[in-house]
């Protein structure tokens, strides 16, 4: 029900958000459950949960998230979490911070890697990297009262 007072908890290991292939975005995306792409995007995004290119999608962005799966055409640096899949019919052009990287036979990368354990290592002490849209929407809400710009 729109306009629903109870908040509903979002689990960010389902697919809560598909960019269908016939669609262009550009500008800024932020999710707190997981994301899956066909179409094109152009503008970065920040995924707590999981983000699925799909083969045929063309990705100009920065990308945050927990794991990522490139299938499609990426430009632009990754950082996860967790884990990074390139497939077979994956391009990524960009750099890298992970903390694991696999690329299957075919894949293409090209960038430079790093694989940084002491990220991992802080349970869920979120380095602000991958941040809550509810609580950056408050946030930018509060700033702008603050500035005058009722």
């Amino acid at each position: 029900m729109l306009g629903s007072s109870k908040s509903k908890r979002i689990d960010a290991k389902t697919t809560d958000t598909l960019i269908g292939g016939s669609t262009i975005c550009e500008g800024k995306i932020m999710s707190e459950a997981s994301l899956r792409i066909e179409g094109q995007i152009n503008g970065d995004i920040e995924c707590a949960g999981d983000i699925t290119i799909g083969e045929n999608a063309v990705v100009q962005s920065n990308i945050q998230a927990r794991d990522v799966i490139v299938a499609g055409k990426v430009k632009g640096n990754i950082h996860t979490k967790g884990k990074l899949i390139v497939t077979s019919s994956g391009v990524l052009v960009g750099n890298i911070d992970v903390r694991s990287f696999i690329i299957q036979e075919g894949g293409i990368f090209q960038g430079s890697s790093a694989m940084n354990l002491a990220a991992v290592n802080e349970k869920g002490s979120g380095n602000g990297k991958v941040i809550d849209a509810k609580a950056h929407k408050q946030q930018k809400s509060e700033q702008q009262a603050a500035s005058g710009g009722n």
